[in-house]
């Protein structure tokens, strides 16, 4: 072929056959994939077979499967039939498992049936980076994302949805039976060819309109009345784009604002975030080993009792405050305007009153106290701060942790901007590994384990980056000794 570097001839045999571990260079991943493994006491972890039976058939190891999801998931190969595929022409998966090929209803099983040990794992290598001093800030971003479950908004169903779908067969039955009665007055009697189609698409929709009531009534069953038909554990939750959903689950995550290493991840079914601040960082501290730390948020997970919760712990929350002033919207003075005075236990106004304490009561879980002036039915800026006779301040009984928490963020002004750099591009690249279907298996405990193994590839990925590959393997073999 001229000048042009020449392959070998495919017919051409050798005497001295190349050794596999020639084809693996010293700096490939995969040598870090199996120091990791070969570090981790599979038994201790929890996975089952790491003490194999002395009768019957020999089982695979489980490190050998291990080893073949999380090589899996570095490379964005999740499916088990296109893991059988690779270990049978990949390279690299051949020097991984020493040429073993299992079949994909073995590599299936693994993943079903282990799921305690892959997520003990994952926190394993969350420790292995504790002890190479990875997280040294003490400072972690918390936020959450949705992902896709394999159920769609099809076969998710609500009392609304099953109102609307059944409005909708309604009406097209009641277009089919106009058009069987007109096919039947101008349609010759011979030809029955439209009439009979006419007929077993009505008989279609009937059955819809069946299946739609059995919906209903098990809709009376389920815990706030959703079902999913695929995955009866996923749910239909507001994603972030306004006036969109996704039937799926609420992944959240805490990560160190150094290193960008996921410390904590938990997967949900709950929509909302209010109730998981004080969770999330209560693990990330766990996982880190830390004394202090500091937790950044956005105004979703926003919640009195849960910033008080955080702070009882040991922990310092950097929440803000949602903007849900009705007053400010209608473009009246909100609860801002006011002064507290802590000394003598009342409001100042923006006329220059004093709104003085009241009562007490418990209102949502909170005890607030209530506060406003006498002189509010007579002040000449009533319009501008009341549409009532009095401009009632409610007051948290614990509201000073919250002001504290506030003057915090005012000192700190670009706290929300290291929350989004730390945390928002690592959902962004787990979405980007998983494709346009996020989850592969059904049931919240297998999807716990499946986000356990992208957060574990995603963290040794990491790591690779910010060690190099020579020094990440000699810190994981150093570890094991």
């Amino acid at each position: 072929m001229g000048r042009f570097i020449e392959g070998e001839d495919r017919s051409q045999a050798t005497l001295l056959p190349e050794c596999l571990d020639d084809y693996i260079a010293e700096d490939n991943p995969v040598r870090a994939v199996d120091a990791f493994v070969e570090e981790l006491d599979l038994q201790e972890l929890g996975f089952a077979g790491a003490d194999p039976a002395v009768t019957g058939r020999p089982a695979y190891h489980p490190a050998v499967l291990l080893k073949i999801y999380i090589y899996g998931y570095l490379n964005r190969i999740q499916s088990s039939r296109r893991l059988e595929r690779e270990t049978q022409r990949n390279l690299e998966l051949m020097w991984l498992t020493g040429r073993l090929a299992p079949d994909f209803k073995t590599i299936a099983d693994f993943r079903r049936d282990n799921g305690t040990g892959i997520r003990n794992a994952c926190r394993r290598f969350v420790q292995l980076c504790r002890e190479l001093k990875l997280f040294s800030e003490a400072i972690v971003a918390i936020d959450s994302s949705k992902f896709k479950a394999v159920n769609s908004r099809d076969r998710n169903f609500t009392p609304n949805k099953v109102d609307r779908r059944q409005q909708q067969i309604e009406e097209s039955i009641q277009r089919y039976l106009d058009a069987l009665e007109t096919a039947d007055r101008t349609q010759p009697a011979e030809v029955q060819a439209t009439t009979e189609r006419l007929r077993e698409k009505l008989q279609t929709l009937r059955e819809q309109m069946r299946r739609m009531d059995q919906v209903r009534e098990q809709l009376k069953q389920e815990p706030g009345e959703q079902v999913s038909l695929t995955d009866p554990d996923s749910r239909s939750m507001i994603s972030q784009a306004k006036g969109t959903g996704v039937v799926g689950y609420n992944v959240q995550a805490a990560v160190d604002a150094k290193s960008h290493l996921i410390v904590a991840h938990e997967v949900t079914n709950v929509g909302s975030d209010r109730s998981q601040l004080t969770k999330m960082a209560t693990a990330a501290r766990d996982e880190m080993g830390l004394d202090q730390l500091q937790a950044i948020a956005d105004r979703g997970y926003f919640s009195s009792n849960e910033i008080k919760a955080t702070l009882d712990a040991g922990i310092t929350p950097l929440v803000p405050k949602p903007m849900t002033s009705n007053a400010k919207a209608d473009g009246r003075f909100s609860k801002r305007d006011f002064i507290y005075i802590a000394k003598d236990d009342e409001y100042q106004c923006p006329a220059g009153q004093r709104a003085v304490y009241r009562f007490s009561r418990e209102e949502d879980n909170l005890m607030v106290r209530t506060y406003w002036s006498s002189a509010c039915p007579a002040c000449p800026m009533k319009g501008k701060c009341t549409t009532s006779n009095y401009r009632r301040i409610r007051r948290w009984e614990h509201e000073h942790l919250l002001e504290q928490m506030q003057q915090r963020l005012d000192r700190k002004p670009d706290t929300m901007t290291l929350r989004r750099r730390t945390i928002e591009h690592v959902f962004g690249t787990l979405k980007h590994w998983m494709g346009s279907a996020h989850f592969l298996t059904r049931r919240l405990c297998n999807v716990s384990t499946e986000m356990s193994l992208h957060v574990l590839a995603y963290n040794l990925k990491r790591v690779m980056q910010l060690l190099g590959m020579k020094q990440t393997i000699r810190a994981m073999r150093a570890l094991s000794a």
